[in-house]
């Protein structure tokens, strides 16, 4: 070998893992969880929170009067490809700064306090909706299994009661420690993986009947009572927008991942991808195997991907891969309460929230932020309230959660381009693409927060109205008086070591 070819060698040779527990010193915490979760568990939670067999099944109702078909098809295939440049940029911050704070913690790096603060609150409020979204739809779903089992016939107080002892569920799970939650989402990719394939492979060989190719990528449908079929596959998006959320568990785990700084990056971004390939065949696999339009739409399960796979499998098959779906959806729940309870213990360490000193402890047994844990679903449980009084009710929630989160990725991106070469790469990152993918991230979040605060039926009124944007702006609100409250203890440390600092953390671990 030539002198001349050893230092390229030499650089093709991968850099050595981050001591992760140092970096983190340097952006100014003491280590309190545990770094028990390798790069195919951090990929894991993200699959898991985006989980297609509870964002494309729970929503594909609400997207067959919404655009019907086309939308649908359309929609996944174009909103995939503009999210997966969100998760790019995002990726790339999330190498610099591999925090359980994740998106406000880098916004308030990059831009200072005050955009770290509001980023935080948006990212709260998207976290805690996608749980009552989540968890909503699998109590669903599961009265639409009790249906065809046993003939019980679903209501929103019986829906609520399944969707209460969920979120119980998920509480308890995720007291158990990071190593269950990593496994349970390890096992939650291979379930989704064969869950879709199972699906979709009896969808395509057990019917006798099937939707043509020109119906399924061009029928339209419209039964918003809006007239402008533009305004209306707008707000179809909100399917595929919805299912693409929550890929920001990743960077919230990223303090009981090892080698954060690279996994967790790769994690958002693989659980990306993977998800809109395996979505667009769910949603291929389901509209080709539709039997009778208006009678999935009007399904006495109450949940139309019931009435397809009943129609098209017979009772046996459907309720069979129902119960594929719910075991997903529950896999689904149990990682987002995990990403949510790792925001709210973040924001609380650095005294954002009200009685921080509470929600920042940590259980000295199991390490786990439990007080957060409890928070985390008993805000998704009130939420959800509404649906007990309106149809329209869990649309709103979806979009509570689209409109709070997806804001909350768009700003540290805007903050890392903004700062130029301010910004200090971390091992991942985009080059010369940053840039362009940056931008396009910016821009497509700018459009779909508006698009996702407009009313989605016509005429509006109490039970059509989309609350969402009362949400969010009750959030921001609050937020701001609160600001005026916490100003003077909110902030982000600079780096590990001071007295104050070592005495606080000390105290938040019981």
């Amino acid at each position: 070998m030539s002198r001349t070819d050893a230092p390229t060698d030499a650089m093709r040779t991968p850099p050595p893992p981050r001591d992760e527990e140092a970096r983190l010193r340097e952006l100014g915490y003491q280590p309190v969880l545990a770094r028990r979760m390798n790069g195919f568990g951090n990929f894991a939670i993200s699959f898991s929170v985006i989980s297609i067999l509870s964002g494309c099944m729970t929503l594909y109702g609400f997207g067959l009067g919404t655009g019907g078909p086309a939308v649908m098809m359309w929609g996944w295939a174009g909103v995939g490809l503009f999210v997966l440049c969100v998760g790019l940029a995002l990726a790339e911050v999330t190498s610099a700064y591999p925090t359980s704070g994740a998106l406000y913690y880098m916004a308030d790096r990059l831009g200072g306090r005050r955009w770290g603060w509001y980023t935080g609150w948006l990212n709260l409020l998207g976290l805690l909706g996608a749980i009552a979204g989540i968890d909503y739809g699998a109590a669903l779903f599961t009265g639409a299994f009790l249906n065809l089992q046993w003939g019980f016939v679903p209501t929103p107080g019986s829906t609520f009661v399944i969707f209460l002892v969920i979120l119980l569920l998920h509480a308890v799970l995720n007291l158990f420690g990071v190593h269950l939650v990593s496994l349970l989402n390890s096992l939650s990719v291979w379930w989704h993986l064969i869950g879709v394939a199972v699906i979709v492979g009896a969808l395509a060989f057990v019917p006798e009947r099937h939707q043509s190719v020109e119906f399924v990528f061009t029928e339209f449908v419209n039964d918003t009572g809006w007239a402008n079929p533009f305004y209306v596959a707008a707000i179809g998006l909100l399917l595929a927008q919805y299912t693409f959320s929550g890929y920001d568990a990743s960077a919230h785990l990223s303090e009981e991942t090892s080698n954060a700084s690279v996994t967790a990056a790769k994690g958002i971004v693989r659980a990306i991808w993977v998800s809109w390939i395996a979505g667009f065949a769910l949603l291929a696999g389901l509209t080709f195997a539709i039997q009778d339009y208006a009678a999935t739409q009007n399904s006495a399960t109450g949940v139309p991907p019931a009435q397809i796979l009943l129609d098209a499998l017979g009772s046996g098959g459907a309720s069979a891969l129902l119960l594929v779906v719910i075991v997903a959806q529950l896999f689904c729940g149990n990682a987002e309460v995990a990403a949510a309870s790792r925001m709210v213990f973040a924001f609380s360490r650095d005294n954002a929230l009200p009685g921080s000193a509470l929600w920042r402890k940590v259980s000295a047994r199991t390490q786990t932020p439990v007080p957060a844990v409890w928070l985390a679903v008993a805000v998704a449980a009130l939420l959800a309230v509404p649906s007990l009084y309106s149809a329209t009710a869990y649309g709103a929630v979806t979009a509570i959660n689209v409109i709070g989160i997806t804001p909350a990725y768009a700003i540290p991106i805007y903050l890392r381009l903004r700062a130029g070469r301010r910004f200090v790469p971390g091992p991942w990152n985009l080059g010369r693409w940053s840039k362009p993918i940056g931008w396009t991230a910016v821009v497509w979040v700018a459009l779909v927060t508006v698009l996702f605060c407009l009313p989605q039926k016509s005429p509006v009124n109490v039970d059509t109205m989309n609350y969402a944007v009362i949400a969010l702006a009750v959030v921001l609100v609050l937020a701001s008086i609160w600001w005026y409250v916490a100003r003077r203890s909110y902030g982000t440390p600079t780096a590990y070591g001071s007295a104050r600092e070592e005495a606080e953390i000390s105290e938040g671990i019981v």
